[in-house]
């Protein structure tokens, strides 16, 4: 527990408070920061954390993730979107030319 996070929060109501921007990830989330919004910076942006009761006793950084996932893929993968790709243009073509042929007559 960190005591200039304590301070901060201190006589202060959960609902009319912004977001406290914090740079303590390592901080240990206490009973009395329940209901607070805290800005837990990630190394690139500050991630908005709403402390609930499930969260006491972790650390405010399991809630600001620091590395995006980004899917892994290859040949196979650039094949299945490439499929999806062509099935979704030739559903477009076949929308339209339904279209088409719905005016002419």
């Amino acid at each position: 527990m960190d005591e200039g996070l304590l301070q901060k929060i201190a006589g202060k109501n959960p609902l009319q408070t912004p977001a406290i921007k914090t740079w303590k990830r390592a901080c240990v989330i206490s009973p009395e920061m329940l209901g607070f919004t805290f800005g837990v910076y990630n190394g690139k942006v500050h991630v908005d954390v709403l402390v609930t009761e499930d969260m006491v006793g972790h650390r405010l950084g399991e809630f600001s993730p620091t590395k995006k996932f980004i899917k892994h893929g290859g040949k196979m993968q650039k094949e299945l979107e490439q499929k999806k790709k062509e099935a979704e243009i030739n559903a477009a073509k076949g929308a339209t030319a339904a279209v088409a042929d719905a005016k002419k007559t």
